[in-house]
């Protein structure tokens, strides 16, 4: 229920929900976070001429020249509050949200390379970058704000984009970020161990990608993993189109992988055959994905199998460095341990039994530390050595974190695993233990270019210090 205090006409220059960015002409809202909780800076915002205020609670004194509505839920009023002033701009673009556990950053980046190669405008929210059309703008979070959602997907109609392919984290989700928008289709990908430092259990993980499936109308799509045992539980409530995909079993868009290979693999999808550089079965999902997102958004098959076949890779995304003396380097975000599993299992379908597979893996900090000892018992399960290792460990202690990751480690194993802290000196060991054919994967921060030790962010890119060492061979 929502109740106005004081109210009058005001004009809103613009909406913030960072006391810092208050001012005259400005409408705050109170935010609960994580950690701070907006409602103790609304005196703070009065005084530097903020004349409305949107909360939860209405604190005691608040002057009667200051506006208040006082709502049940700030973070959703935010949400459809800025979809309003930017004139929601989501019911103007073709706006397709994936989320799941892994594969949303390569399902909405490939869905927005395809439809971009096929002659036609797009926007992209990513982790990795955000997109209006050609025009790169850097991404801070998986899903941005709702204020700044808003802000550059109405950038993206002024440009004459037609369509939108954004990451939609469960972060987002729970914080109502994407409220107030207008979806025109939704695609899950799968769910593993991820994130419980925020959302405390599992079915609560679960629950909050499932929203998003039950927020999506009747005019949309909802594309799901049939291969993923949670996969139907997405669709049960949704008003959406309900549709699957599946490598294993039947699904309305169904794929098999006929070889593989480093350089790429032979798919077929729908009784289709195409060529693609892309490996695993990981990835096969992952183009089943787009390839029926695709065909949903009315696309030719003919013509989505086309461009399709000519994707490359996401950066840092399985993405692979040889040198000179026959070492192979794959570089991949991999941060989960179903993520981990994945790759390792994609390499260990094609490397030769001869070749020795090297891990170089470590687990961020200040995130879930129940992963820590799965991440690494896949790693060691499908490897020839693993090398632990840190990753970004923010505020945490990285020894510490990788005797966690050691808990996982079944004693007969532990004669091939090392750790060592420093990062750098990880990847160089596993250059110089490897030999000729033999396969190096590196796996944890993939695209990123920074190292965060002590809350403090250095520049670090893995695939720089892989090409770096190679070069000296």
């Amino acid at each position: 229920m929502t109740e106005q205090i004081n109210f009058r006409d005001f004009d809103v220059e613009q909406i913030v929900f960072d006391s810092r960015q208050a001012g005259a002409g400005s409408l705050f809202v109170a935010m609960r976070g994580t950690v701070v909780d907006g409602h103790q800076f609304i005196q703070q915002v009065i005084e530097v001429g903020c004349k409305c205020i949107v909360c939860e609670d209405v604190p005691a004194g608040i002057s009667q020249d200051v506006t208040v509505i006082k709502v049940k839920d700030s973070s959703l009023a935010l949400g459809e509050m800025a979809a309003a002033y930017y004139g929601h701009p989501s019911k103007n673009l073709k706006l397709v949200g994936v989320t799941g556990t892994n594969g949303k950053t390569t399902i909405a980046t490939l869905l927005y390379h395809l439809v971009m190669n096929m002659g036609y405008k797009a926007g992209l929210f990513s982790t990795v970058a955000n997109y209006i059309g050609k025009y790169k703008l850097d991404a801070t979070h998986t899903t941005p704000d709702a204020v700044t959602l808003n802000k550059i997907m109405a950038d993206m109609v002024e440009a004459g984009c037609e369509y939108c392919f954004m990451e939609v984290s469960s972060h987002a989700l729970v914080q109502n970020r994407v409220a107030g928008l207008q979806f025109g289709g939704g695609v899950f990908t799968n769910i593993s161990h991820d994130h419980l430092d925020y959302h405390k259990t599992f079915k609560a993980y679960i629950e909050a990608k499932k929203s998003f499936f039950d927020g999506l109308g009747k005019a949309a799509f909802a594309l799901t993993n049939a291969d993923d045992k949670n996969g139907q539980v997405m669709l049960q409530n949704t008003k959406a189109e309900k549709l699957t995909y599946s490598l294993r079993g039947m699904g309305d868009y169904k794929g098999r992988i006929i070889e593989s290979m480093f350089e790429g693999m032979q798919l077929e999808l729908n009784g289709q055959e195409m060529w693609t550089q892309f490996v695993g079965h990981f990835n096969a999902h992952n183009l089943l994905a787009v390839y029926g997102a695709a065909c949903q958004l009315g696309f030719d098959k003919d013509e989505v199998l086309v461009a399709l076949s000519q994707l490359k890779p996401v950066d840092g995304r399985f993405e692979t460095i040889r040198s000179k003396s026959g070492k192979t380097a794959i570089v991949d975000y991999a941060h989960t341990p179903d993520a981990i599993k994945n790759v390792v299992e994609t390499i260990n379908m094609v490397r030769q039994p001869q070749q020795q597979l090297i891990t170089v893996v470590g687990a961020g900090g200040d995130r879930d530390p129940m992963k820590r000892p799965e991440m690494a018992k896949e790693a060691v399960v499908g490897s020839s050595k693993v090398i632990l290792t840190a990753d970004n460990p923010r505020s945490e202690d990285p020894e510490a974190i990788i005797s966690q990751m050691m808990e996982g480690v079944v004693f007969k194993d532990r004669i091939k695993v090392l750790s060592i802290v420093n990062r750098r000196e990880a990847i160089r060991t596993a250059c110089m233990v490897a030999g000729a054919g033999d396969i190096i994967l590196i796996a944890g921060k993939g695209h990123e270019t920074y190292q965060e030790i002590k809350g403090v962010r250095s520049h670090f890119d893995d695939r720089e210090i892989v090409n770096e060492i190679f070069n000296e061979e």
